[in-house]
């Protein structure tokens, strides 16, 4: 039977680790706040009401997608494409190109660092394959203009972080609701968590934490995974009634 993505790839690896998943979206959390078509995420009320809930949701679409079978992958796309149309036709326009480039690259980037954070550097050829799978979702969808490479992608993420952040209202709502959801001190966790994945850009528009105490403390959590604590890691450091959820992110590959 034919996969969307191979057995062996390393996006199976990174979507199937939920500490990565979760570093992934602390980053996009804090980049998503800052977009330009932040507002369309506040037409719906969905992100702003329960950003945690949402975050599962996504999590559930990109990991059908990562794990299916060719044919249920590119079922789910189509969803997916239904949805944003209909969210579109309720609104009466349409979300820009450019901001569904934004949503694929922030999934890829984050990917990447998110990794790399926890786990070690990927290969070029790693690279490419993280890049061709998010592509062929972003084709699956008919977003127009995407790059053909990593390394025109690589270019076109750098126009797209110069260009389509800024600090708005609307970040500092988002904001004001993650920490509402997460409480005081894993409010500023997350933060350190996002001054250490971020591009420079998202960390200056967020004043995030310059030297963030977390970077030196990544190498006493790979400790604690080898020893078999990672559940009282998780225990610790996010909110109880998501545990299970969080637990359930991990796929073996």
């Amino acid at each position: 039977m034919a996969y969307f993505v191979n057995h062996n790839s390393i996006v199976r690896q990174i979507w199937g680790d939920a500490d990565v998943i979760l570093l992934v979206f602390a980053g996009s959390a804090a980049e998503f706040a800052l977009n330009r078509a932040v507002d369309w995420l506040f037409f719906t009320g969905k992100l702003p009401t329960d950003p945690i809930a949402r975050l599962f949701s996504t999590v559930r679409y990109a990991q059908e997608i990562v794990f299916a079978p060719e044919t249920q992958a590119r079922q789910a796309i189509a969803r997916m494409s239904a949805i944003h149309g209909g969210v579109e036709r309720k609104r009466g326009y349409q979300i820009p190109d450019w901001a569904y480039r934004d949503v694929l690259y922030m999934l890829i980037d984050y990917s990447e660092r998110a990794y790399e954070t926890l786990h070690r550097p990927l290969t070029d050829t790693e690279r490419e394959e993280l890049f061709h799978t998010f592509r062929e979702v972003g084709a699956g969808m008919s977003v127009p203009d995407l790059p053909i490479t990593y390394v025109d992608w690589k270019l076109d993420r750098d126009a797209h972080l110069n260009r389509d952040l800024v600090r708005s209202e609307f970040t500092d709502k988002l904001f004001r609701r993650y920490r509402q959801q997460l409480g005081g001190w894993r409010y500023d966790l997350l933060r350190q968590a996002q001054a250490v994945l971020v591009p420079d850009q998202v960390s200056q528009l967020l004043a995030l934490p310059k030297k963030p105490w977390l970077n030196n403390s990544i190498g006493l959590y790979k400790i604690l995974n080898s020893l078999g604590l990672r559940s009282i890691v998780q225990r610790a450091l996010l909110p109880t009634e998501y545990l299970a959820q969080i637990r359930s992110l991990d796929v073996a590959v």
